[in-house]
């Protein structure tokens, strides 16, 4: 949660080392949500840092803490993340292909490590939105109440995005015969 306590110097407010505005649980479900959207682990420690700017900001812009801010900073880095992959595809159009950083095939003999890539590649596939739902529910834990507080959303428009990238998801591991 965020704290009050700030220190004074040279005019300006800034928060005391000890005032991390995450805490280590919350810190993982950043880190959770932003690799499960596709950003990669060398990527991760910044979008961390990005989130808790945005909390700093929101913090010293005057505004009220967030009710949640545990669900907070995981819509903030499922949105990071959201941009980090409109950015990926941005490159891939332009030929700088990043697909070639990442491993082609899953460890031989681990069936759960293929598994895990299928649905890696299940979840690229999604347009931004499904994805978006899919990892804030299943991967970061919100209820479907708190992601719709969080995107301004109704309720029902979260079900439909969670119902038909499911399916989605579903139908890839069918196709690539993992399932």
């Amino acid at each position: 949660m965020l704290r009050g306590r700030t220190r004074r110097g040279r005019g300006a407010s800034y928060a005391a080392a000890d005032d991390d505005p995450l805490d280590a649980a919350q810190e993982r479900r950043v880190r959770a949500v932003l690799a499960l959207g596709g950003v990669s682990q060398a990527d991760l420690p910044d979008g961390v840092q990005q989130v808790r700017l945005r909390l700093l900001e929101r913090a010293a812009s005057g505004r009220e803490a967030p009710r949640d801010v545990s669900a907070w900073a995981a819509v903030v880095a499922s949105n990071l993340a959201m941009d980090w992959h409109r950015a990926k595809r941005r490159q891939e159009r332009l030929g700088e292909r990043l697909a070639s950083l990442r491993p082609a095939e899953a460890p031989s003999g681990e069936e759960a490590s293929l598994l895990s890539l299928a649905v890696a590649r299940g979840l690229d596939e999604l347009p931004d939105a499904q994805r978006q739902v899919v990892v804030l529910r299943f991967y970061a834990d919100l209820p479907v109440r708190s992601i719709a507080e969080q995107l301004g959303v109704p309720e029902g428009t979260v079900k439909s995005r969670l119902h038909t990238a499911v399916r989605a998801l579903r139908a890839r591991l069918h196709e690539d015969e993992v399932v």
